[in-house]
């Protein structure tokens, strides 16, 4: 799979486009997978502390063997609503007048609601739950916690470029949005990127990173036709910015090994009217991917290749 884009520069230091997106590609493929082979040897990062190994523990909740989907997307209901957070001010910069909404999957608070979580809501194609608890490593870091720490990164990093941020919650609300409704928050804000953080909580020994697609789809209130190609634009450049910051590989257990995956079966996905992915930024219950997933360090830098991917996009 092609991956491809400008770097990720300061507003005040612009520099010319390099090239054609296959010599980007040729140059950041082969030094992406030579850092994927230093992780596997070494094991990664570990945590904040810089302990180098993630801890294990028992009882964390139940992990799935399958790849994620909106029972473990972002969700939400009519009761609990909250404005979406928005960011100060945008300073100027490259971005100055880009809208970019970041949907943190899921809620610390799902946890406490089960009963509204597990309310169906209509995803076009057929009915979802409202949300999921999301997945965790087996010491107990919830991916919820995960994703909330990386999309503040992101929108630091976004701000300073210019854009104006906003995110789908905060940790603002008891539980959600639901799925539906965080479509719904992207459509509103008439975004010109949304990007939609997760980790996946797959089986040990299944690694890496992957993107997903929205697929063509046209029935009840999907229809995202429009925003196919788009999307797969910036999915393409999210995935090629991120490989290249992180040094992770594109996942060995799901899709062809390009790291990007189209599906038709999440609401966050089918009802979004603006160019939209999603991103599993690694196996929560894999013990190296938990060591990179659960260092500050390392989550910076997947802040900084998803921002690097949106600005890629944004820029054009």
């Amino acid at each position: 799979m092609s991956y491809a884009g400008p770097d990720f520069e300061p507003p005040q230091n612009r520099r010319p486009r390099r090239g054609p997106l296959t010599v980007a590609l040729a140059a950041l493929v082969p030094g992406a997978l030579l850092g994927w082979l230093v992780y596997e040897t070494v094991g990664g990062p570990g945590d904040d502390r810089g302990s180098g190994q993630a801890t294990v523990r028992s009882s964390p909740p139940a992990a799935s063997s399958a790849p994620s989907d909106d029972a473990k997307e972002p969700g939400a209901s009519p009761e609990p609503t909250a404005t979406p957070s928005a960011s100060a001010p945008a300073a100027s910069g490259p971005l100055t007048g880009k809208v970019v909404v970041i949907d943190p999957g899921h809620n610390p608070g799902n946890f406490q609601h089960a009963s509204e979580i597990n309310r169906k809501v209509d995803i076009g194609t057929n009915s979802k739950e409202c949300d999921t608890t999301g997945t965790s490593t087996d010491d107990g870091y919830t991916e919820a916690k995960f994703t909330l720490d990386v999309a503040h990164r992101m929108r630091t990093l976004l701000e300073k470029q210019g854009a104006t941020v906003k995110l789908t919650q905060d940790g603002d609300r008891p539980y959600g949005p639901c799925v539906d409704e965080r479509a719904r928050i992207g459509n509103r804000a008439k975004a010109d990127a949304v990007v939609s953080i997760h980790a996946d909580g797959s089986g040990a020994g299944n690694r890496g990173f992957h993107v997903i697609l929205p697929s063509s789809v046209d029935a009840g209130a999907a229809d995202t036709r429009a925003i196919v190609g788009p999307s797969r634009d910036l999915g393409e450049r999210v995935a090629g910015r991120f490989v290249a910051v992180t040094g992770s590989a594109p996942s060995n257990y799901i899709g062809d090994g390009g790291g990007l995956v189209t599906r038709k079966d999440l609401g966050g996905l089918n009802l979004s009217t603006v160019p939209k992915v999603f991103i599993e930024c690694g196996n929560m219950r894999d013990s190296k991917d938990a060591a990179l997933l659960t260092s500050g360090a390392w989550r910076q830098k997947a802040a900084q290749g998803i921002s690097e991917g949106i600005v890629s996009f944004l820029r054009g």
